[in-house]
């Protein structure tokens, strides 16, 4: 036993104690009220289910979370995000459906798939467009000092109005099936957007723990000024992470955009700042900046949609969905507030001394 206690000291201390802890006991409530969310199928050589459900619908908003982690733990925030999304996701639509200017696009255009831009231009071009509007709040963040939420909320506000200056102010349907791949498409029974996620993954961890950047970044968070006397850049680290994040949510775009067939600037992509701000706080990284840890993140992006799901399992309106979210939210701060780590340390103390 007293070979387990600093063991146990050890998981509760780190960052993928709660959200894992969450997304447990959540899953055992649905376990014992919903068996019917484990049951998985298989149709046309792929696998269906809630489960699968949970991986594929959260895909796009791990990989906001993912960048938003970079962003957050510089001291900073993107409030941008949805809007990006609906950028990317529109400029996509209109290279496959090419229609700009006054001239409304007709339900025959649309429908004919005259499309003569390649995919693989639809996709760089997504990817820069996402890109671009990241670099964009970086530079107003880095070089113009202005506050990240004032530097963000500009993009945020204006970012739909570009989207739909792009569509014309049309809801806009793809009728290219190669484009459905990315959103609807399945390698080895699995949703493809699990593997998109997982490529993701495996190159923003490679950046923050196999090169210095990690370091850089937390540095950052903890004293920018400190890291600046340092020797670091401040500027280009904040620059990289911005950029990084607008990089990820034009991703996120590109496979919410295939998966609905289309883009609506006026929906897609809302709300997805605040829920990966949430996943990111889940996953215990501090608002104010420092240690971070994107697994934590991807983790409370899984959660979130978990509790989404469970949710409709159960019957839960839609329009009473964001009532549970905020039951879900004052738990998460209530977990993480200084009385309950106070309490968890007394509590661990105390085991040690009766074990000992």
């Amino acid at each position: 036993m007293k070979n387990n206690m600093p063991l146990l000291k050890r998981m509760r201390e780190s960052r993928l104690f709660w959200p894992l802890a969450a997304l447990i006991l959540l899953l055992i409530v649905d376990a014992i009220f919903a068996p019917s969310f484990f049951k998985i199928g298989i149709l046309e050589d792929h696998l269906f289910g809630s489960l699968i459900d949970v991986f594929n619908n959260s895909a796009p908003l791990m990989l906001v979370a993912i960048g938003m982690t970079l962003v957050i733990a510089t001291g900073g925030v993107d409030l941008s995000v949805g809007a990006v999304i609906a950028i990317s996701a529109a400029v996509s639509t209109v290279l496959i459906n090419p229609a700009l200017g006054n001239v409304l696009i007709e339900n025959r255009v649309l429908a004919a798939n005259t499309t003569n831009t390649p995919l693989w231009i639809v996709v760089v071009v997504d990817l820069l467009a996402g890109t671009l509007c990241g670099l964009w709040n970086g530079f107003l963040v880095s070089r113009g000092k202005i506050s990240p939420m004032v530097a963000t909320l500009i993009l945020m506000v204006a970012g739909r109005g570009i989207a739909q200056l792009i569509t014309n102010g049309q809801i806009m349907t793809v009728y290219y099936e190669p484009y459905y791949w990315f959103g609807n498409g399945f390698i080895f029974g699995l949703p493809v957007s699990i593997y998109i996620v997982a490529v993701v993954f495996v190159l923003a961890w490679f950046l923050v723990r196999k090169t210095s950047i990690g370091l850089f970044i937390e540095s950052v968070g903890i004293n920018s000024k400190a890291t600046y006397y340092s020797g670091i850049s401040e500027k280009n680290i904040k620059l990289f992470a911005y950029t990084f994040c607008g990089f990820c949510s034009a991703i996120a775009g590109l496979i919410l955009g295939s998966y609905i067939h289309g883009v609506d600037a006026n929906n897609i992509g809302l709300l997805y700042e605040l829920d990966a701000i949430l996943a990111v706080v889940i996953g215990g990284t501090l608002m104010s900046g420092g240690r971070f840890s994107l697994m934590a993140s991807v983790i409370g992006a899984l959660l979130i949609w978990t509790f989404t799901i469970t949710m409709y399992t159960f019957g839960v309106p839609a329009n009473a969905l964001l009532a549970g979210r905020a039951v879900l939210v004052l738990v998460v701060i209530m977990l993480y507030s200084d009385y309950t780590r106070r309490f968890l340390y007394k509590f661990s103390e105390r085991k040690e001394v009766v074990v000992k």
